[in-house]
């Protein structure tokens, strides 16, 4: 199957959709085609401590993903703001340790969007109010985005 982000990323390799919060970190995969976006898992990220990169490379590794598609937090008139540098600065780093390409994503309302997803999804009360449930959501948000229409990338 030939998908149109097969020019963009090398065959078997996958995407990773990242959503870099300052409590949570939610990480979503493509499938082997490139195509469908899954969410994956939420890591912590402890306060005044850097993010989990070893973790993030070691779930990189296990997928064989040569591209990520962060989440740009931009300001509701679209414009960037301070915590968008450090969004970037960690994908770059991220990228570089990876050996792969970058994408930056408009986030805006993703959140909104996976917590209304993750309520009408039917699970009960108490998985709903997992947080980390949102922001794996909001990641394949970011990342099927991306892979629908790769010229988004700013």
């Amino acid at each position: 199957m030939h998908s149109k982000n097969s020019d963009l990323i090398p065959e078997r390799c996958r995407a990773l959709g990242i959503d870099f919060g300052t409590k949570r970190i939610g990480m979503a995969v493509s499938d082997s085609t490139n195509t469908l976006a899954a969410p994956l898992k939420t890591l912590i990220r402890r306060e005044g401590k850097r993010p989990p990169y070893a973790r993030m490379l070691e779930t990189a590794t296990d997928y064989d993903v040569c591209q990520l598609v962060v989440g740009l937090p931009l300001s509701l008139d679209g414009k960037e703001n301070e915590w968008c540098a450090e969004v970037r600065s960690m994908g770059d780093k991220l990228g570089r340790t990876m050996g792969a390409a970058v994408a930056y994503v408009d986030e805006r309302m993703t959140s909104v969007r996976a917590e209304r997803a993750v309520y009408a999804a039917g699970l009960p009360r108490s998985k709903r109010r997992e947080k980390g449930r949102v922001d794996a959501a909001a990641a394949q948000l970011i990342l099927q985005a991306w892979l629908d229409n790769p010229s988004i990338a700013r």
